[in-house]
């Protein structure tokens, strides 16, 4: 067990790699706090809406940060063959669907550790994709993922 008194490391993908950020390319950039004072915990580019080819690759790249993710919840109407679990390195990641918008995607870390990131539309021009991602991981920042997306122009 950790010591709640040593420091915590909080690990984010470099400015760089957002700058490089070009069309079909899935960018994840999440911001963890104790304070959790945002609405939104970060985002997330995905090339398409195919769940199969786009999942596996935000899960394992959170859950080398996060830990183990055990839940996802996502729109059904917004992906295409929406399953109810998926086999993640070699983890069963189960799949919730809500029919709330298909502008965040909830994940569960655990048993109730809960993150919501932005998903950019997979159509979004790289600056408009960029501005919606900076905004959904802006410290403070109290802007619900639909309102972002139409003040980037990435909806």
């Amino acid at each position: 067990m950790a010591d709640p008194s040593s420091p915590r490391v909080t690990r984010l993908l470099p400015d760089a790699v957002h700058q490089a950020v070009r069309p079909g390319t899935a960018v994840v950039r999440l911001e963890t706090t104790h304070e959790r004072q945002g609405v939104l915990d970060g985002a997330w580019w995905p090339r398409s809406r195919d769940i199969a080819a786009e999942l596996p690759g935000l899960i394992s790249a959170l859950t080398e940060y996060l830990g183990p993710i055990t839940r996802v919840g996502l729109d059904a109407r917004a992906w295409e063959g929406l399953p109810t679990r998926m086999t993640i390195d070699d983890r069963v990641v189960h799949i919730d669907s809500f029919a709330a918008g298909d502008d965040t995607v909830l994940i569960t870390r655990g048993e109730q550790d809960l993150f919501s990131l932005l998903v950019v539309p997979s159509h979004a021009t790289p600056d408009a994709a960029r501005a919606a991602m900076a905004e959904a991981v802006r410290a403070g920042s109290v802007m619900r993922a639909e309102r972002i997306l139409l003040d980037t122009g990435s909806a």
